[in-house]
């Protein structure tokens, strides 16, 4: 099954479309805080993989020629916004639906559909989204350096890796005590269909984060052996749900 956004739905102007999401959503901050961009590139990262989701969990709804699929975000009157498409007519297209809009729950364009389509779902424990601090946390030093060394900032990406893993060390006990305070500490993320935790690695001050800790669940101890550059981090993070810890913010 082919689950990618464009094989689907082919778009006049993509860019004006997550344009116009961003203006009918709740007000968000949709671009990179370490490396703006000026363009919204935590939307398009958004809708693309909410889309495959959906797709995989057969949660688009059908009424004949039409359909739509749940875009998982709201109005500020909390009204859930929706992607709206019809048949493409194009002649010879491979691609079998065009784009027509979002629409949000109340619009009449919506009426049409005796149901209306459910939002991706990425939790089927509740559990997994709080970080145990009874368990385990078993890190692999080397291969977080050694395979993710690049992602650090200045002057770290160029340090002794001997060096690096006494501050490593230090900053992943630092974190450990920060989720024991404030179990939010702990954000949850979706990754190639897993969930996993992030936990704030601060390097340069305890104040500001400079990478995120990723963290996996296995049997009844927690496994780490690679890290995320902040940006990375919130695009995986935001298709749960938005961060509202200080550490990773949108």
């Amino acid at each position: 099954m082919n689950t990618r956004l464009f094989d689907f739905a082919w778009f006049p102007d993509f860019n004006k479309s997550i344009e116009e999401l961003k203006n009918l959503a709740m007000d968000e901050n949709w671009d990179y805080s370490k490396h703006p961009t000026g363009k919204h590139p935590i939307l398009v990262n958004y809708i693309h993989h909410t889309f495959c989701k959906i797709k995989v969990e057969n949660k688009i709804e059908y009424e004949g020629e039409f359909c739509c699929f749940n875009t998982g975000l709201v109005t500020e009157n909390q009204e859930e916004i929706y992607g709206y498409l019809q048949n493409n007519k194009k002649p010879g297209t491979t691609i079998p639906y065009y784009f027509i809009g979002w629409r949000k729950s109340s619009n009449r364009d919506l009426s049409k559909f005796s149901k209306l389509a459910e939002i991706a779902s990425y939790i089927s424990d509740p559990s997994d989204l709080i970080y145990d601090t009874k368990l385990e946390l078993r890190t692999n030093i080397d291969h977080i350096i050694q395979d993710n060394k690049e992602r650090f900032p200045v002057p770290f990406d160029t340090m002794d890796n001997y060096m690096l893993s006494n501050i490593l060390h230090g900053t992943i006990e630092d974190a450990k005590r920060r989720v024991r305070r404030n179990y939010k500490t702990a954000i949850p993320q979706y990754y190639k269909g897993k969930l996993q935790l992030l936990l704030p690695l601060c390097l340069q001050t305890k104040a500001n984060a400079d990478l995120a800790l990723v963290i996996e669940k296995e049997n009844d101890i927690y496994r780490a052996s690679t890290c995320l550059t902040l940006d990375m981090a919130i695009n995986n993070a935001r298709l749960i749900a938005k961060p509202d810890d200080e550490w990773l913010k949108v």
